[in-house]
């Protein structure tokens, strides 16, 4: 392989970058630099070199050339923020896979011409939040849903940097962005609903912006972990009457979140919550106790049992010498992403949620 000159030649070699990847490192990496070329050709083969891309980008010399490279990451941009694109979910998953790199958390920082229709900031990371989430379910490009930012989102916020910019008024909107996230905790994509719990996650962290996360009047973060937690079961009267107002009187088809995983994620953000004493007090004030115990004695999981035995642990003792032990109890919980690396398969579905992705 010395040169990838065109579609017929690209799509023929989309199987080899799962099964072959290491073909596309020859002749140092020209067919990666082939690749970022075609995707500013026409739609099926910037389409297809794509996909390959996102298939090999989990090697790590691919990982760099293509992290590092800043008219590439600009042309990545330039798609991604035009609205009538119609693989602008295939941008979204190599942004996620790219996110691997640190070198990519200079999109924090990364000033660039103003996306019209999409955003009226100049910060990229910025712009990319606009997409996400006023383009969830095709309403900002009709060919795109853009929930795979979220794991671009959750990478990015495992960096003190990252998290100084989820948890910092921006100037253009004057918004806090990780409140732009809390609205999707209970979406349809398991997707999104993943790479936003990752990201709240990793923000929690942050313990001197705990006082926002818990605040009604700001964030007002709880009622968004605790819903997707909380599953049909019946509380008494005087449970139900301390919780929060939207944990009341639950329709009796209420579901909590069909993944485990997200559940765990959630229940690591409250343990995070919960290593100050104000984060402990609140839940104490809203009654958290309950809604606990029954995931626990509902969810047949033992990640899900694990963090609930934790969490309750830390609601249901004594103040005394409670500060050592909750630093204990979030032992082990760091910074997360939402998954490893994306693959796509030929022959996948369109469907975001259908697509085939492996998570290793």
């Amino acid at each position: 392989m010395y040169l990838i000159t065109g579609g017929g030649a690209c799509e023929n070699l989309v199987g080899f970058s799962t099964a072959q990847s290491d073909l596309f490192k020859r002749h140092q990496l020209l067919p990666v630099r082939d690749l970022k070329l075609l995707v500013r050709d026409y739609t099926p083969i910037a389409k297809n070199a794509l996909t390959i891309l996102i298939n090999i980008s989990s090697d790590q010399e691919v990982l760099a050339n293509l992290a590092e490279d800043d008219a590439f990451i600009e042309t990545l941009m330039v798609k991604i923020t035009d609205v009538k694109e119609p693989i602008a979910d295939d941008i979204a998953m190599l942004f996620a896979n790219l996110a691997k790199s640190d070198k990519l958390s200079r999109l924090i920082t990364l000033k660039r011409r103003t996306a019209e229709s999409v955003s009226t900031s100049t910060m990229a990371i910025d712009q990319l939040m606009d997409c996400f989430v006023k383009g969830a379910e095709g309403a900002l490009n009709k060919k795109a849903n853009f929930d795979y930012l979220s794991y671009l989102f959750a990478d990015l916020s495992k960096s003190e940097a990252g998290r100084a910019y989820f948890t910092t008024r921006q100037d253009y909107d004057g918004v806090v962005p990780v409140t732009k996230l809390t609205v999707f905790t209970e979406h349809e994509s398991t997707v999104r609903r993943k790479g936003v719990a990752s990201t709240i996650k990793n923000v929690a962290f942050e313990i001197p912006f705990h006082p926002t996360l818990l605040s009604a009047d700001e964030a007002n973060l709880l009622p968004y972990v605790l819903l997707p937690i909380t599953g049909p079961e019946e509380f008494s009267e005087e449970e139900s009457m301390a919780m929060l107002p939207d944990l009341q009187l639950l329709p009796p088809d209420k579901q909590r979140d069909s993944d485990n995983s997200i559940v765990v994620t959630h229940l690591e953000t409250l343990l995070l919550l919960a290593t100050t004493r104000e984060g402990r007090d609140k839940m104490r004030a809203i009654n958290v106790y309950p809604i606990i115990r029954e995931c626990h004695l509902h969810v047949d999981d033992e990640g899900v049992r694990e963090a609930c035995d934790r969490l309750v642990q830390l609601l249901m003792r004594d103040e005394e010498g409670e500060e050592n032990a909750s630093q204990a109890q979030i032992e082990g919980t760091s910074p997360i992403s939402s998954y490893s690396d994306i693959h796509i398969q030929q022959g996948s579905a369109q469907n975001d949620d259908e697509k085939v992705v492996e998570l290793f």
